[in-house]
């Protein structure tokens, strides 16, 4: 289904934008603190971000909700995660590390550290959102999100990210979602700063959940 939204016309992804849409993912990935901290050497970080993100788009193809813009400038791959999530399958760990290579240890331990501080509670997950550079400010990842968020008000469900930079936190703030106690990464990481939009015609602010009781692989 398609929706226009200031101006943005929004669309579902398929797999036949999978190439342009992985570059706006590297694209807009590239630089920020987690970035810094999962490959400190910039050419290493071209050819594994294609790599991851191409894994990354894939699964959101097959497993979840990609939505992107009429120009594909954008992108937005969310998962419901209304039960409990099954543990990963090994082939997921054997293609992570052969998309990151000698850096998976470090992309392993961010799963690792995103599912064990996961909220419990029913909701959709944004995993990834991703606008390119040349667009970003312009509205299009508000327009993104805002499109998804509807159809979430109409189920009634709320929504759960993790934000990587001060930038993004301020804007999911705006856009209807509360900070939760933030996650520090280890070996001097970076903070990641846990969002929570509640349910439409929740009666006053929406508490933040409690996380998951152990680690369990993403429902991605």
């Amino acid at each position: 289904m398609t929706a226009l939204s200031t101006s943005v016309t929004i669309r579902r992804a398929t797999s036949a934008d999978t190439d342009r849409l992985v570059s706006v993912l590297a694209e807009a990935f590239f630089d920020g603190p987690v970035a810094d901290w999962l490959i400190p050497n910039h050419d290493d970080r071209r050819a594994v971000y294609h790599r991851y993100f191409t894994l990354a788009l894939r699964h959101g193809l097959d497993h979840g909700h990609v939505d992107t813009t009429a120009g594909l400038s954008a992108v937005a791959i969310w998962y419901p995660r209304l039960e409990p999530p099954r543990p990963a399958p090994p082939e997921h760990q054997a293609a992570l590390e052969a998309a990151t290579s000698r850096y998976a240890p470090k992309f392993t331990l961010l799963e690792a550290m995103f599912d064990a501080f996961h909220p419990r509670e029913p909701h959709h997950y944004l995993a990834y959102v991703a606008v390119s550079p040349g667009q970003q400010g312009c509205g299009v990842g508000a327009a993104l999100l805002g499109s998804y968020h509807r159809r979430l008000d109409a189920l009634g469900l709320p929504a759960y990210l993790e934000a990587s930079n001060m930038r993004n936190r301020r804007l999911y703030l705006r856009l209807g979602y509360r900070a939760g106690p933030p996650l520090l990464l280890p070996t001097s990481g970076p903070t990641i700063w846990r969002m929570w939009r509640g349910p439409a015609g929740a009666a006053g602010p929406a508490a933040f959940p409690a996380t998951e009781s152990q680690p369990g692989r993403r429902a991605r």
